[in-house]
C-alpha cells in the first residue's frame, strides 16, 4: 500500500516515518518544490520520497492530509479526488484563531473536510494524539500498555485505515460516521486522552 502525506510540519514526517517503518511505501510533500524538504525528508524520515504534492496523491492509496488547518481553505480538492483521505486536521481556535470555514457549530471539522473534498472519501485518525506521542507510544499487538486511536468514517474505507493503524502500532476503534468523530476533536471526551481499546469502546457508547 502506498501513503502519500501532504504537509511536512510537525505531524507530516512524524506520520510518514511510523507508516515506513511499519513498512509502507511512503511519499511526502510539503506546499511547494520537494527540493525546500529534501534534507529534511532524508534526516527526519528515511526511506521516505520529497515529491509535489500532485504527484504524490496520484500514486498515493490513502493520502494523508496533515496540513496547517488555515492552509485548507485554499487546498485543491483536485489534488485528492478520488482518493481515500485521511484528515489529521484539528480547528483548535485559541491555537488557530477563528476559521470561518470551520465555525459550523452542527458539523465536525472532519464533516467539513469531506464537503470541500466532496470526490474524495475522508476518514479522521491521527489527530487525538500528539505528535511527539504518536511514535513513542506505539506497541506491538497484544500489549497491555497499547493505547487505541479512533478511525472515524464510513466502510470500508475505516477498516482499510484500521490495518495501516494496526501496523504502526496501535489499536483501531472504528467510529460510525465522521459525525461520530466529535470525541476525537478538541474538547472532545478522547481528545489527548491516553485510552486502551476497551476504554474508547467504552466512551464511544455514552
Amino acid at each position: 500500500m502506498r501513503i502519500a502525506v501532504l504537509g511536512a510540519g510537525h505531524v507530516g514526517p512524524v506520520i510518514a516515518r511510523v507508516a515506513v517503518e511499519a513498512g509502507y511505501d511512503v511519499t511526502i510533500a510539503a506546499s511547494g518544490d520537494p527540493a525546500r524538504i529534501e534534507l529534511i525528508t532524508q534526516v527526519m524520515v528515511p526511506g521516505a520520497k520529497a515529491l509535489w504534492a500532485a504527484d504524490a496523491a496520484a500514486d498515493a492509496d490513502i493520502v494523508v492530509l496533515a496540513i496547517p488547518l488555515n492552509k485548507f481553505a485554499t487546498f485543491d480538492p483536485k489534488i485528492v479526488q478520488g482518493k481515500l483521505v485521511i484528515d489529521t486536521m484539528n480547528y483548535w481556535p485559541p491555537v488557530d484563531g477563528i476559521q470561518e470555514l470551520f465555525e459550523d457549530p452542527v458539523l465536525t471539522s472532519s464533516e467539513i473536510v469531506q464537503r470541500k473534498l466532496k470526490d474524495s472519501t475522508v476518514v479522521k485518525t491521527f489527530n487525538h494524539l500528539g505528535y511527539h506521542e504518536l511514535a513513542d507510544d506505539r506497541r506491538p499487538p497484544n500489549h497491555p500498555e497499547r493505547r487505541a486511536m479512533g478511525v472515524a468514517g464510513e466502510q470500508p474505507a475505516t477498516r482499510t485505515v484500521a490495518e495501516v493503524i494496526d501496523a504502526i502500532g496501535y489499536d483501531p476503534v472504528l467510529l460510525d460516521g465522521l459525525a461520530a468523530g466529535r470525541v476525537l476533536q478538541p474538547g472532545g471526551t478522547a481528545f489527548g486522552v491516553p485510552l486502551r481499546k476497551p476504554e474508547m469502546k467504552k466512551e464511544m457508547q455514552r
